[in-house]
């Protein structure tokens, strides 16, 4: 029996009429979509019985020390995330090219932030703040930017929407206390971003 949280893992197992019972605390939710593929492959090829319990063992291995993707992919296809947002929402061309540079960065900083263990809401408000910054410096120039549509498109990296659609499927499907957890998560998320954004925005007006 088995029984998973985003904070937590517990697992049972029954074995000649002795039950083992294990614990596992989760600190990080880090999301990462890689390892969820690869095991999902591998239980689906454990449980039609196509590998050996030892050829588990091996893959479960080197599924647990697959290395991430690597840096200068993560900052390219970020930036080219936010920079279509931008465009979706009717950024002009000139505005792609700066929310892309700028979603990088906020990509870059969110990496650099995660690895010091920084809390999850207090990297979105700091890569919100620098994305609004940016945005900024590029609207003081000389050419025709957009500064809403350049803010919208460089905070899409950082919106909750994995957390979102994880909180709807398990609430979905009856794991309720996961599905306000994640419900809770991206909620907080939201709020950071917005708070990050609406206190860089309300000082350029000050000042």
């Amino acid at each position: 029996e088995s029984f998973v949280t985003p904070t937590g893992i517990f697992l049972s197992v029954e074995y000649q009429n002795e039950v083992l019972t294990y614990i596992k605390r989760i600190k990080s939710i880090k999301i990462d979509l890689n390892k969820i593929a690869l095991v999902n492959d591998f239980s689906r090829k454990f449980v039609e019985g196509k590998i050996s319990m030892n050829e588990a063992l091996n893959l479960l291995e080197e599924i647990d020390n697959a290395g991430d993707y690597k840096s200068i992919l993560k900052l390219f296809f970020g930036g080219i995330a936010g920079a279509f947002f931008c465009l979706m929402f009717g950024g002009s061309m000139l505005d792609f090219i700066a929310t892309f540079f700028i979603s990088s960065i906020v990509v870059l900083i969110s990496a650099h932030l995660g690895k010091r263990n920084v809390t999850f809401f207090l990297s979105n408000v700091i890569g919100s703040i620098a994305a609004t910054i940016l945005a900024i410096i590029f609207s003081m120039t000389s050419l025709s930017f957009s500064i809403d549509k350049i803010i919208i498109g460089s905070i899409m990296p950082l919106v909750p929407g994995v957390a979102i659609t994880n909180a709807i499927r398990d609430s979905i499907s009856g794991d309720f206390l996961s599905g306000l957890s994640r419900s809770l998560e991206a909620i907080i998320i939201a709020l950071a971003i917005a708070f990050g954004v609406g206190v860089t925005l309300k000082f350029q007006l000050i000042f």
